[in-house]
């Protein structure tokens, strides 16, 4: 059920680039990263941007709330400071700006929909309805699945929503920790994979993943050891932070 890239680069250039920005996906590209992970929310006005935190003051300087502000204003913010020097200025993107990026450049996508607290169904509706206006082409011409991003989140009203604006956009669901119902969840939702935090996941749940017949995809590997081991469960791909550690030929 892995139709996709093995090695993921995280949040776009993992370490060594401002996260969810495009300096993070330029970065990424020049360490011959073709697979990108990265988080989608909604602004003020419901257009869907690159954040992962819901609140200033880690990423972007000051405070506020993503979801009270609007699009225009977050681009203006400056969301590369933080990480270093090079990336002063670096604006907050517009989800379609990154996704023509990589469509440029042979790109593929885990966009994980990242919902602000109170906003989950709306969220994957949104994400989930621009996606669909955004590969119009891929999936008019029957796109196989590896032609189209792949959809997780954390929030499970977000995957439903997202399911029922654009069901042939492929959904993995994202568990910390792996519950006893995992499998209904999975089926609830018509998912292909799961993904979930390697280290809480042990050899005999990643079996028991795979011989239900999904992907089985982890965040955040960093250490080579690490995800040697993991691949040997059957793990079918992970993010990565450590792009200069774990390239994207990684498991070839």
């Amino acid at each position: 059920m892995w139709f996709y890239p093995k090695i993921v680069a995280h949040r776009g250039g993992g370490i060594l680039a401002p996260e969810n920005t495009l300096a993070g996906m330029r970065r990424g590209l020049a360490y011959g990263f073709r697979a990108v992970e990265f988080d989608v929310m909604l602004s003020a006005d419901n257009i869907p941007v690159l954040m992962h935190d819901p609140q200033f003051g880690r990423t972007v300087p000051g405070h506020g709330e993503v979801a009270k502000t609007m699009a225009a204003e977050l681009a203006g913010m400056d969301a590369g400071s933080w990480r270093g020097a090079e990336f002063a200025g670096e604006p907050v993107p517009k989800y379609e700006q990154v996704v023509a990026f990589c469509k440029e450049n042979g790109i593929w996508m885990n966009v994980e929909i990242k919902p602000s607290p109170g906003f989950e169904a709306i969220t994957g509706t949104v994400v989930a309805e621009a996606t669909r206006k955004l590969f119009a082409q891929e999936l008019a011409g029957g796109a196989v699945p590896s032609e189209l991003p792949l959809f997780s989140s954390f929030s499970f009203d977000a995957l439903a929503a997202a399911r029922e604006t654009a069901p042939d956009i492929p959904r993995g669901f994202l568990l910390d920790i792996v519950p006893p119902d995992w499998l209904d969840k999975l089926r609830s939702l018509d998912a292909v994979a799961l993904h979930t935090n390697h280290k809480k996941l042990t050899p005999s749940l990643a079996r028991a993943i795979k011989e239900a017949g999904y992907g089985l995809f982890c965040y955040t590997v960093n250490e080579p050891e690490r995800a040697r081991e993991i691949l040997t469960w059957g793990v079918d791909a992970f993010c990565t932070d450590r792009l200069d550690l774990i390239g994207p030929d990684f498991a070839a």
